[in-house]
């Protein structure tokens, strides 16, 4: 990803904006290398890669399983993640800022990725379940694709195409394993 990212639009003049200048950023670009893409990342990675072992328990075996599998995953997915953005540059190379903070962000948004469609396996009749971590998914990706269109210029179509591509590859990947 170019590290060079164009604002849709000035910031200064919107609430956002001036959240974003009294927060400490110096404009909206500075706000999206330093918590936006971190946060993304995160999002994007807690919300797909959790859906294949989430799925698979679920189909496999009963949704006391599909939960625990899911908590496990949320968790060590969001340490794993958060651990590797703040290992990976100490920001001052690229200006993303503090490495600790920008793993917090990603290993927090990593958790609360693959924690939403994990809750919905506390229904203990599994069809029911699945179901309704079939619509938070839709709703964690609809989510993702705004926020790639609000804050790096991606068109909504091209965006939701994208993800909703990469989570139905991964969930495919655990129907398959847990129906098998």
């Amino acid at each position: 990803m170019n590290a060079q990212v164009d604002t849709a639009t000035p910031t200064e003049d919107s609430m956002l904006g001036r959240w974003i200048h009294r927060a400490g950023f110096n404009d909206e670009r500075d706000f999206v290398l330093r918590v936006v893409q971190p946060a993304l990342v995160g999002m994007i990675d807690g919300t797909v890669s959790s859906l294949a072992p989430i799925f698979a328990a679920a189909l496999a075996s009963s949704s006391r399983t599909a939960l625990l599998v899911g908590l496990s995953t949320a968790l060590g997915a969001g340490v794993s993640m958060g651990w590797s953005e703040a290992l990976s540059d100490t920001g001052e190379q690229t200006g993303r800022g503090s490495a600790i903070v920008r793993g917090a962000i990603t290993g927090g948004m990593t958790t609360i990725g693959g924690l939403f469609h994990t809750l919905p396996f506390l229904i203990s009749n599994v069809n029911k379940a699945l179901l309704v971590a079939g619509i938070v998914v839709a709703i964690e990706l609809f989510t993702i694709a705004w926020i790639r269109n609000r804050f790096l210029e991606v068109s909504m179509r091209s965006s939701l195409l994208v993800v909703t591509v990469g989570g139905a590859i991964v969930l495919a990947i655990g129907i398959g394993i847990g129906s098998s």
